[in-house]
């Protein structure tokens, strides 16, 4: 393991060269994540149960708060390129000829962990931002407290006095999340794989969706379905949808990077 105490480990521009790809990789991608989940499935269904459960956790914490449990649906799609790092490293070493145990996955935390750590750092402040923004976009609402969140949104609707504010925290969120997605769609990986720094893994990642960038929103689109489908679940569906996620956004960076 190489070890390092610098995340810009004294930063020089060499940003790899990304591939043009087909929106048809992603049945690709969404397969070859499926024949990881089986090549490996409890080290993957591990980390598919402890996003369900967690999950679960927190929004039925946030249930009767309708901003709380709208900034943990959200936060969950910022940090989740860092939370799925360990089935990057169970693809990784499949790819290797390697049968992994979930033990020896933990160890992506651990390569390359400053430049991980500072990555995520930067998602935890993006969260913050997205907290506080809603927070005060939501005290425009009105007192939401002990609302159900369905209830509190039917309200918004129905009244139609707020809805350019709800329509602005709409668009708010969206513009964040297209942010986080450019910025994240191959760093983790590649500072798994390369050992690369945060600056250049973060300007690879905008350049591979500057490159991709209907082939990239499809998949995006793909990502948010099939997890807001894992909600759908209580979040136990995320058991088997969080693994083959995990393992297809593997190997997308490996089609979009050379």
């Amino acid at each position: 393991m190489k070890s390092s105490f610098d995340p810009f480990k004294q930063h020089q521009l060499v940003i790899p060269k990304v591939r043009r790809v087909s929106p048809a990789r992603l049945l690709v991608w969404l397969r070859a994540g499926w024949l990881d989940l089986r090549a490996n499935p409890i080290p993957s269904l591990a980390y598919g149960l402890l996003f369900g459960i967690n999950g679960d956790l927190i929004l039925l914490a946030s249930l009767r708060h309708p901003h709380l449990f709208s900034v943990a649906i959200s936060g969950f799609f910022l940090v989740a390129p860092l939370l799925a790092a360990g089935l990057y490293e169970l693809s990784r070493r499949h790819a290797a000829g390697e049968r992994p145990i979930f033990i020896e996955s933990l160890q992506a935390f651990r390569r390359n962990g400053l430049a991980i750590a500072f990555f995520g750092l930067l998602l935890a402040l993006l969260a913050l931002l997205w907290e506080r923004t809603s927070a005060m976009i939501f005290s425009l609402f009105g007192d939401s407290s002990g609302l159900d969140i369905g209830l509190f949104m039917a309200q918004i609707l129905a009244s139609g006095e707020q809805t350019g504010f709800f329509i602005a925290w709409l668009t708010l969120g969206a513009i964040l999340a297209l942010l986080t997605f450019a910025l994240s769609v191959v760093s983790v990986p590649l500072m798994l794989d390369r050992d690369d720094d945060v600056i250049n893994a973060m300007l690879t990642s905008l350049q591979a969706f500057a490159a991709n960038p209907g082939t990239l929103l499809l998949w995006a689109v793909c990502l948010v379905a099939l997890t807001l489908l894992g909600f759908a679940t209580l979040l136990f569906g995320l058991v088997v949808i969080m693994p083959i996620l995990g393992h297809a956004s593997w190997h997308a960076y490996r089609d979009l990077v050379e």
